[in-house]
C-alpha cells in the first residue's frame, strides 16, 4: 500500500480543481437537460401546482381564523391536483 492510494495516480496535482470543475459542469448540464424534460412533459401541471403552493404560502402568511376555511380548500385542491 502507497501513502497516495485512493489519489489519481495519472493526474498532475495542479489539475485536481480543474477536474472537479468538470465534474460539476457535467452534473450542472445533467440537471439542467432533466429539468427541460420535465418542463415539457408536466411543465402545465407544475405550473398549476406551484401556483397552489404560493396561494397557500399567502394564506399561511396571512392567518387568522378567517384563513383556516380558506387553507383547508386550498389543501384539498392541492391533494387533488397531486394525484392527478
Amino acid at each position: 500500500m502507497s501513502d497516495n492510494e485512493g489519489e489519481c495516480v495519472s493526474c498532475e496535482p495542479n489539475f485536481g480543481p480543474w477536474v472537479w470543475s468538470a465534474y460539476r459542469a457535467y452534473n450542472e448540464l445533467l440537471r439542467e437537460k432533466v429539468k427541460q424534460r420535465f418542463d415539457a412533459q408536466e411543465g402545465p401541471w407544475l405550473d398549476k401546482v406551484a401556483d397552489l403552493l404560493v396561494e397557500v404560502v399567502n394564506a399561511r402568511w396571512e392567518g387568522g381564523r378567517k384563513k383556516e376555511k380558506e387553507l383547508e380548500e386550498l389543501y384539498g385542491r392541492l391533494e387533488k391536483l397531486l394525484s392527478e
